[in-house]
């Protein structure tokens, strides 16, 4: 698979970067050839989690590019056809709700459209403490659209956070591979 080039995608859910960049740094062993990306909160956002910049310098080492994190930067995502699949991870429920109306505002929602142009595969990875609230039905929408893919999802804290939902980032590389085939991995939900 060192043919396929991947872009990946990183929204402002702080507290789930360090299992997400362990996963990427797993994934590029399968998938050499990484393009990054970040939103602009994930880009420049210092929280009790870690340093924006630390987080930055991570992504890059794992790709061994520099990160995209402007509109003008992942605009050519599209018309150059640079990728051939694109993953969001983590997927706040902000972007879910911007992907489900098809607002292409961020660094993030720009480069998705800009590489659905060419009817290629997104894979979520849904990190949104209001996944079964008001993202229920963002998630719902995208999940009848072409080119959408899950990575398994459940509830991380039932009791705490009766609402919220994360991806489980270990099954990426998986969920990933079926995607790329034009399969959803199952369960969706567990």
């Amino acid at each position: 698979m060192n043919n396929v080039t991947l872009g990946f995608a990183m929204c402002g859910s702080f507290c789930t970067f360090q299992p997400v960049l362990a996963q990427l740094a797993a994934l590029r062993e399968a998938y050499p050839e990484i393009i990054p990306i970040m939103s602009a909160a994930s880009y420049e956002t210092d929280t009790r989690f870690g340093a924006a910049e630390e987080f930055r310098a991570q992504l890059q080492d794992i790709c061994g590019r520099p990160v995209l994190h402007t509109l003008t930067d992942v605009e050519p995502l599209g018309p150059k056809a640079l990728l051939d699949l694109l993953i969001v991870c983590p997927c706040t429920g902000n972007t879910l709700a911007k992907l489900a109306a098809g607002i292409a505002d961020t660094p993030v929602t720009l480069a998705v459209k800009a590489h659905l142009r060419n009817e290629r595969p997104v894979v979520i990875a849904v990190s949104s403490n209001d996944a079964l609230a008001a993202n229920a039905a963002n998630i719902g929408a995208l999940l009848t659209r072409r080119h959408f893919y899950f990575v398994p999802f459940r509830e991380d804290s039932p009791e705490k956070k009766p609402r919220s939902m994360v991806a489980d980032f270990t099954r990426l590389r998986d969920t990933v591979d079926h995607a790329l085939r034009g399969e959803q991995l199952q369960p969706i939900v567990f």
